[in-house]
């Protein structure tokens, strides 16, 4: 505590150019972020298969993956612009400052006197924050949806379900905004200097509480989830849940093709409940036993503690940063270098604050994207010890040409950005000796018509 005090008397110093101190952070950031996409460019121009895959994904298919990683990229490079000039623009005419008065206004000429006061001018303060942010990101949104994602076959969202989304999201905003920062500013206002204990308890009891309600209440809100049907694919998943002593408690199929062609699929819940989910494209696209081993993988990473450990530095990584937070919460040279001479609020503190940490984000992002990936090899050889070797190679095989997913990686760029390794280095560690293309082929849907569905040719289908 006598430390953290200290360091806060020593970062408020008046005068010190906060502003152009986060600014200079902020485009350093997209500056480095540029070099490495300038990187990953030069490899996505790239017209020859990887040698590890050059039996298995067809040039065609290849160059295809190619062409839609170009196109994301040119994406994220004009997006990132984008977003540089409104970050830049926010700060130097002084918006939040403006904001923050215009939430004060609001709820003087509004809302009941016992409304006035921090805290419930906070929450107009955020939500306004929000609904600004979500017309700024409009154009970029539609883009991504509309443009890039048609173009290469993967939107499958309708004007009207893409409008609904934005509306429900907006929507579950307003409605867990106002609870959940009221209680993160009063347990501040309340607990003194040391009120990073009591935020990080406070999270930690919230994350809980989100992951209980989400598939009650969230999910349905944008997917439809059915309970698998009777048949292999239900009773192998079950035989695998029992062998691992997984706590299955719920196995469901999700409608993800009504927005996306892309395929996954993930767990989620509390320790002794867990709800398996499935895409529908996955299982429409994949092999019985393949979507069994994608499973498996994903499983392996609750068997050997990976999703224990990655919530626990999730939990070191929250208290660090209230922490901090406590260091610069009364810091006055900050809030006034951005406009706040009079008044300290809280809420504009803790996203100052995080600003200023963004340098320190971009290490630790790289850290965990070194400690994912290494989870990631350690997952697939866990389905690899179960016997689901070859089933495992040709569900990624699939996935990749399923999602059009980068085939190949500047190492720079895989190391900062990628949370996977990449395709050729999985095949690779899982000894993968391939001996045919990926090919479309029909599969045969009971009361409709035949779909296509890629398998591996020149090897024993399951």
């Amino acid at each position: 505590m006598e430390f953290l005090q200290r360091l806060a008397r020593f970062l408020d110093r008046p005068l010190f150019p906060w502003k152009k101190l986060i600014i200079g952070f902020s485009l350093a950031n997209y500056f480095i972020e540029g070099f490495l996409g300038y990187r990953q460019y030069q490899v996505l121009k790239k017209t020859k298969v990887p040698k590890v895959l050059e039996h298995e994904v067809s040039q065609e298919v290849f160059d295809k993956s190619q062409a839609y990683g170009r196109a994301k990229a040119k994406f994220e490079f004009f997006s990132g612009i984008y977003g540089q000039i409104q970050n830049i623009l926010f700060y130097q005419f002084d918006i939040l400052p403006k904001l923050w008065s215009f939430a004060g206004n609001l709820l003087v000429r509004f809302a009941p006197a016992r409304f006035s006061g921090e805290i419930s001018q906070s929450i107009v303060f955020v939500l306004s924050f929000v609904v600004i942010s979500q017309i700024l990101s409009l154009p970029t949104s539609l883009y991504h949806t509309f443009v890039l994602e048609e173009k290469f076959g993967f939107n499958k969202s309708s004007a009207k379900l893409w409008i609904t989304d934005k509306i429900k999201s907006l929507f579950l905003t307003f409605v867990l905004t106002p609870p959940i920062l009221a209680g993160f500013l009063a347990i501040v206002q309340k607990t003194g200097n040391q009120f990073f204990y009591y935020l990080w308890v406070f999270v930690a009891g919230l994350q809980v509480v989100m992951i209980t309600i989400y598939p009650i209440f969230i999910l349905p809100l944008f997917n439809k989830l059915s309970p698998l049907e009777e048949g292999e694919l239900k009773s192998s998943v079950e035989d695998l849940a029992k062998k691992l002593k997984f706590p299955l408690s719920e196995l469901h199929v999700i409608d993800g093709s009504k927005r996306s062609a892309h395929s996954n699929a993930y767990f989620f819940g509390m320790p002794w409940k867990k709800h398996i989910v499935i895409y529908d494209t996955l299982i429409e696209k994949s092999e019985t036993q393949e979507v069994v081993a994608v499973l498996a993988h994903e499983l392996g990473h609750w068997k050997l503690g990976h999703t224990t450990s990655l919530f626990g530095i999730s939990q070191a990584h929250f208290f660090a940063i209230f922490s901090l937070f406590s260091v610069f919460i009364n810091n006055n040279s900050l809030y006034a270098d951005f406009g706040f001479h009079t008044v300290h609020p809280i809420i504009v503190g803790f996203l100052l604050f995080s600003d200023v940490l963004g340098p320190t984000d971009t290490l630790i992002k790289l850290g965990m994207n070194v400690l994912s990936r290494k989870f990631e090899f350690q997952a697939d050889e866990f389905a690899n010890k179960l016997g689901y070797n070859a089933e495992l190679a040709r569900s990624l095989v699939k996935l990749q040409i399923q999602n059009l997913s980068t085939m190949d990686a500047d190492w720079m760029f895989a190391t900062y950005h990628f949370s996977h390794p990449i395709l050729t280095e999985r095949l690779k560690a899982l000894n993968w000796q391939s001996t045919g293309k990926v090919e479309a082929k029909e599969k045969a849907k009971e009361g409709d018509e035949k779909t296509d569905v890629a398998t591996a040719t020149g090897r024993d289908e399951l």
